[in-house]
């Protein structure tokens, strides 16, 4: 990009998102927030607190299940292979807590450049359908193909995902579409696929118990084989999302401003549709369609952040395993002896935490 067209698109961004986060102009002189410097300071600060909780509830998935570990002895039986329960954390939790917050990220991180991309701040994976796709592809490779794990399953996945993607991208009017067409399209595909879904699992006897559990979405099954196979893509994924963070902010300015600014508007969908694409597919393939992780996590970090992605896709790629691997651990405490699955928890906590922060939002408008 040229030196004064990247100078333009800075102005214009900063200036935007000033805009966006200041008050009103009649609020007292004295109330006005603190300089740039300090919000970037602000949210540094923000993003520490996020990964110590996020680590605090790594611990906590390491240590509470079936058979309770003492904090004292988390470490220890991480680290030393004489501990009496080293066995259980290196082949159980481990592997959950990794899989939980790899899923976390992707979803958190998905989510969040799905309303930035449509313009919607009710669009997430979900909604759109994009994990429905990826579903539905891997209950068609069980019914035909007898696939019922491995890599082959994360090509599924990630080949439905993206027919998906584009599907409602298509259906929603293309370079036209608006965010309500999009969230229709989203919505009506999503109810085709999980018919279909429902259907194969009805046809499919033999799989039907894998497929029930694993629709739910679940992080019980996890293994060192598993995160290891979904790894490579939410990592590629990730930079991915994080790469078209600013051209995501000029984009947002419309499609006019954003080439006026040097941005590429159809290159930066396309990344993002990528990006996308690989989170859902691989963290569908992995545990399941869990639902409000990726619409609840970035609305609670955008009233933390405000709108520029280059500070909410962080959080949300923090924020949204404390999310995913908290509700895992909740289900783990009240279903004693056994467990809830992780899918059933986010749905219910997710369902009134979003009545509740649409309803703050609608009470705060004039």
């Amino acid at each position: 990009m040229p030196v004064k067209s990247r100078t333009a698109f800075r102005t214009a961004l900063e200036f935007t998102l000033s805009v966006t986060e200041s008050p009103p102009a009649a609020t007292p002189l004295r109330d006005q927030p603190p300089p740039r410097a300090g919000h970037a300071a602000s949210r540094a600060a923000g993003l520490a607190v996020a990964a110590l909780a996020l680590v605090v509830v790594v611990v906590l998935s390491i240590a509470v299940g079936a058979k309770p570990i003492p904090l004292t002895q988390v470490w220890a039986a991480l680290t030393d292979s004489g501990a009496v329960d080293y066995a259980v954390v290196h082949e159980m939790r481990l592997p959950r807590t990794l899989l939980g917050l790899l899923a976390g990220l992707a979803l958190g991180t998905a989510g969040a450049a799905v309303q930035a991309l449509t313009r919607n701040p009710l669009a997430d994976p979900g909604l759109l359908g994009i994990n429905a796709g990826a579903a539905a592809a891997i209950a068609t490779a069980s019914l035909l193909f007898g696939v019922g794990g491995g890599t082959g399953q994360v090509w599924f996945a990630l080949g439905g995902a993206a027919a998906v993607t584009v599907g409602v991208y298509a259906v929603g009017g293309g370079r036209t579409a608006t965010p309500a067409r999009l969230a229709l399209a989203g919505a009506a595909l999503n109810a085709a696929l999980y018919s279909y879904v429902s259907a194969v699992m009805l046809l499919d006897s033999a799989g039907l118990q894998r497929l029930r559990f694993w629709t739910v979405g679940s992080l019980a099954s996890a293994d060192d084989a598993t995160v290891r196979r979904v790894l490579p893509f939410i990592a590629v994924g990730l930079v991915a999302a994080l790469a078209a963070a600013r051209p995501l902010n000029a984009l947002a300015l419309g499609d006019d401003t954003a080439r006026a600014l040097g941005a590429r508007p159809a290159l930066i969908r396309a990344a993002v549709i990528v990006a996308i694409t690989l989170l859902c597919g691989a963290a569908t393939a992995a545990c399941g369609p869990i639902v409000f992780v990726g619409l609840l996590v970035p609305h609670l970090v955008r009233t933390l952040t405000g709108p520029d992605l280059r500070w909410l896709l962080p959080y949300c790629a923090l924020l949204a395993p404390v999310l995913l691997l908290g509700a895992d651990v909740l289900g783990r405490v009240l279903g004693r002896p056994g467990e809830l699955q992780v899918g059933l928890v986010t749905a219910v906590l997710g369902g009134p935490l979003f009545l509740w922060l649409v309803t703050r939002t609608r009470t705060a408008r004039p």
